[in-house]
């Protein structure tokens, strides 16, 4: 029981080696492959901060407070922070927490307007704790949220909207406690009789995929084909991630069936573990309701099952 040992002793201990530092591998057409280090070349610097340099509304014009702090419900989100005007409040990836400090200067501060600090009240059910501030380049104070510097987007015209997510995979909406944004995936209820933990990897049989992996609640597991395996990396981030929830790792010895070859952890560069299989990452799919269900099979020509030994299946 447990994982298939597809691999003698020895080239075990080989693969463990490689998938220490990197994952190889790749089973797809040379057409949909990606050159080494694709994945994780950094974006544009425009990328990072927007297309519009100092072209946004005039909420990019100059730095404000944010007054009484609010928690808004967002349906992809969850709990997003916003200002007394309702405005989504943002966190940038290059800036660091501990010790704070902001590395949106210039161009960058025009598309993401800082919020200063001093005026900023905790919005109800929030940790006032949580709130600071940093002391940046032009010697002006910014609003910190469990360290991290706080930003609005020119490109929110009204209040409630969250364009700045995701943009350049560096700026995120920010959490009442500093965070980022991530509304937690509801565990869908187990088929009668499963008995199987949701931290756990096993294979189903469907009449069209055939034998496929599904997780403890019998929920499809996917992959995505711009990820890629050399390097291991996930192509999948922002909306992608609430619509796609990243597999969280899972112990092999609750992986049943599934080939040990490439059975590793991705460390995101969002701050979650993923469990990849075949050096490849994998999720599951909001628009699967019940176990069973294979409605990503296909999806965009890039999303597909996956079989017990990492291969993407294609039969749909």
């Amino acid at each position: 029981m447990g994982i298939k040992r597809g691999t003698t002793l020895a080239a075990v201990a080989v693969v463990v080696a490689l998938t220490a530092t990197a994952c190889g591998g790749d089973d797809t057409k040379a057409a949909d492959a990606k050159p080494a280090g694709a994945a994780a070349a950094a974006p544009a610097a425009a990328g990072d901060y927007g297309s519009d340099y100092g072209a946004g509304s005039a909420a990019g014009a100059s730095a404000k407070g944010a007054g009484q702090l609010a928690i808004a419900q967002n349906e992809q989100l969850g709990s997003v922070l916003a200002d007394s005007a309702g405005f989504t409040l943002y966190r940038f990836d290059k800036d660091t927490a501990k010790p704070p400090k902001s590395n949106c200067e210039g161009d960058c501060a025009k598309t993401w307007p800082v919020v200063q600090a001093g005026d900023a009240t905790a919005a109800a059910g929030m940790d006032p704790s949580v709130l600071g501030e940093v002391v940046r380049s032009d010697g002006s104070k910014q609003l910190t949220v469990g360290g991290w510097p706080v930003y609005r987007y020119s490109k929110d015209t009204k209040a409630g909207e969250t364009n700045g997510q995701g943009v350049g995979g560096t700026w995120f909406a920010l959490a009442p406690d500093g965070k980022k944004a991530a509304k937690a995936a509801a565990a869908p209820a187990a088929p009668a009789g499963a008995g199987q933990a949701a931290g756990a990897l096993t294979v189903a049989k469907d009449p069209k995929l055939g034998e496929h992996i599904v997780d403890g609640n019998g929920m499809t597991v996917y992959r995505f084909k711009k990820d890629t395996a050399w390097p291991m990396a996930s192509n999948c981030t922002g909306d992608c991630v609430a619509k796609w929830p990243v597999v969280p790792p899972v112990d092999k010895a609750n992986a049943k069936g599934i080939v040990e070859k490439g059975y590793s952890v991705l460390d995101r560069p969002d701050g979650m573990k993923q469990q990849a299989i075949d050096c490849w990452p994998v999720y599951t799919f909001t628009g699967d309701k019940k176990a069973g269900d294979i409605n990503g099979q296909g999806v965009g020509g890039t999303w597909y099952a996956v079989s017990p030994d990492g291969k993407l299946i294609t039969t749909s």
